[in-house]
């Protein structure tokens, strides 16, 4: 199973299956919430995949819920084994993603399995696809969950992958946020706006793993070329119908048409991210649709944001985290590691870091919360090298024995925030304001040896021929491993 790379939804499906991580629904589900709630208790139980083979109203459609929402799932669609460690799969990560982008290839429409069936004009209707209605009390159908949104900047001609949630709002026409400290909001508000010019944009739905992990990465490498450099070899893309954007070939639904500047249609609420539903019903960016190209019995990816943990939390925690990491260790910070907790649906980092100086946690803070990723988080947790910053048992005890709150609570005001932050007053979601916190969990060092408490722990307070001897005889004593 190593280093097997999945380079459609299809293949990732039938690997799913294979390592026990993938259920399939042969009965009947109905997409008006029953699907949601599924994939909601998949989430919150960690469990395996499910696979609808049979959709309520639609006939030759199916559906993969909750496809990445695990650190195993995650392993295995980076090619390795599903009982990886965390610091493993980042390993192999950040290994394969330091190389040389990899440029993708361009097919023919006869090659790609995405235009098995193309849909244009007056006969388009989102209707036709099931889209679910994922929590009760959402403001629509949310067709877009777990997709990825292709735009390209007019001039540059520099392409974006990313996931902007799009619920459907007419037979032609998806409505969402699109968030100006986004990489397509840049684009769309910065370029297109001004010119009151439409952007081209295409939605993919059921992408091949892989390139689902690249659209949710603050990489500044393009995303089709991050895929490869996961992948080891070009990702095939494939011309839209209806404008120049190039898609993932093996993709199951693709969604073409433009964003329109200047006109905004009522969207939300929606449950998110946070684990709550924070977003009200306002007027939000409109997608106009002009073609659906889709494969032979299209699967439908389903995502459910909510209570950690789902895609969105575990991929951004994962991903953002080390890119936090890189940006640290290239300014000669002497890091350990960067863990940005799921379960803090992304918005907890913690660091692993050498003292070797005073102020060195402050700096880090300041670094990481002044970054392109600062929108996304709030909290920092600085930790030295004794502490597991992947284990949350220790994680918490540190924070509780060694933060002061008076000395070291560090609060930045008026800061970069998200209107999703739930905490935020509806001043702030307005303007994406926020505040930021440091939680320096690092003892003085101008305290003396003799005044700095030690850490007692298997790890730190036995010689290490006695730690040794203990893992040795471990079993013989009766212990299981």
């Amino acid at each position: 199973m190593a280093n097997k790379y999945y380079k459609d939804n299809r293949e990732f499906i039938k690997g799913l299956d294979e390592a026990g991580l993938l259920v399939t629904v042969e009965q009947e589900v109905d997409w008006d919430m029953e699907m949601g709630a599924i994939v909601r208790r998949v989430c919150e139980m960690k469990g395996p995949s499910p696979y609808f083979k049979s959709i309520k109203e639609y006939e030759g459609f199916e559906a993969l819920g909750a496809p990445l929402a695990t650190y195993p799932k995650l392993a295995l669609a980076l090619g390795l084994p599903p009982d990886a460690s965390i610091p493993e799969i980042g390993r192999v990560y950040t290994e394969r993603t330091n190389g040389a982008p990899i440029q993708p290839v361009v097919v023919e429409r006869d090659a790609a399995p995405c235009k098995q069936n193309i849909i244009t004009g007056d006969d388009v209707d989102l209707f036709d696809l099931p889209a679910p209605m994922v929590h009760d009390g959402d403001g629509g159908r949310y067709l877009a969950t777990w997709h990825m949104v292709v735009s390209r900047e007019p001039d540059s001609g520099d392409v974006n992958w990313g996931m902007y949630r799009q619920m459907v709002f007419d037979e032609k026409t998806m409505t969402g946020p699109v968030l100006p400290f986004s990489d397509m909001g840049k684009m769309f508000y910065n370029k297109y706006v001004p010119r009151n010019q439409p952007m081209p944009f295409a939605t993919v739905i059921g992408m091949d793993p892989l390139s689902g992990i690249a659209a949710c990465a603050p990489s500044p490498i393009p995303e089709d070329q991050f895929t490869g450099m996961m992948m080891g070899e070009p990702v095939e893309l494939v011309k839209c119908e209806t404008n120049d954007l190039l898609v993932p070939a093996s993709a199951e639904i693709i969604i073409e048409g433009e964003v329109l500047p200047g006109i905004n249609m009522l969207e939300a609420p929606f449950g998110e991210y946070t684990g709550y539903r924070t977003s009200p019903r306002e007027p939000r960016a409109v997608y106009r649709v002009h073609a659906i190209t889709y494969r032979d019995r299209p699967i439908v990816a389903v995502s459910n944001m909510g209570i950690p943990t789902d895609e969105g939390q575990l991929l951004r925690s994962f991903s953002l985290g080390l890119e936090m990491e890189k940006l640290l260790r290239s300014q000669g910070i002497p890091i350990t590691g960067v863990y940005m907790l799921p379960e803090s649906t992304h918005h907890l980092v913690v660091v692993g870091t050498k003292p070797a100086y005073s102020g060195i946690a402050s700096q880090i803070a300041q670094l990481v919360f002044g970054s392109k990723l600062g929108p996304w988080f709030h909290q920092v947790i600085v930790v030295d090298q004794t502490v597991d910053i992947y284990n949350v048992n220790e994680v918490i005890h540190a924070f509780s024995t060694r933060c002061d709150p008076a000395r070291d609570i560090h609060i930045y005001r008026e800061s970069a925030g998200t209107p999703l932050n739930p905490y935020a007053s509806p001043a702030d979601r307005k303007v994406g304001r926020g505040s930021k916190v440091l939680f320096d969990c690092l003892f003085p060092l101008d305290w003396s040896r003799a005044d700095t408490p030690i850490l007692v722990s298997f790890n730190t307070v036995y010689p290490q021929d006695i730690q040794d001897r203990v893992l040795a005889q471990w079993t013989n004593y009766g212990f299981s491993e």
